[in-house]
């Protein structure tokens, strides 16, 4: 249930931010003006008489005002293909180590220091006293 009433309201919020809702109520309007057509004239006539903009319904003409006081402003979402939005992206200098002009320090040997004199064999033996 909470989920259910959570993505209806998420629909509502996103029909009232994007300015779908006139649309929505627009759609109403025509639809209750054809069927009221509908009842007295053909199908051609009463979409013609439906769609002329000389003769407006009460829906109709709130619908026009609603537009005409938030065309100031527009929608809070861009209509899809309105404006095409250009995305610049400012790529780092390319980076080049210079060589140093130095040389390099020699190298530390693997293995420490090596003996100048040779291990005396055998090695000698402590005396005991």
């Amino acid at each position: 249930m909470f989920r259910r009433l959570s993505a209806v309201s998420l629909l509502c919020a996103w029909l009232c931010a994007s300015g779908a809702l006139l649309d929505l109520a627009q759609a109403f309007a025509w639809a209750r003006m054809f069927a009221g057509y509908a009842r007295t004239a053909s199908v051609v006539a009463a979409v013609r008489r439906t769609l002329d903009p000389e003769r407006p319904c009460a829906i109709c003409r709130a619908v026009g005002r609603a537009r005409e006081a938030s065309g100031a402003r527009g929608p809070a979402v861009a209509p899809a293909g309105a404006q095409k939005m250009t995305l610049v992206l400012e790529s780092p200098a390319p980076l080049v180590a210079a060589v140093p002009e130095e040389g390099w320090p020699a190298a530390a040997p693997e293995r420490g220091p090596a003996r100048a004199a040779e291990v005396p064999v055998p090695p000698p033996r402590a005396r005991l006293a």
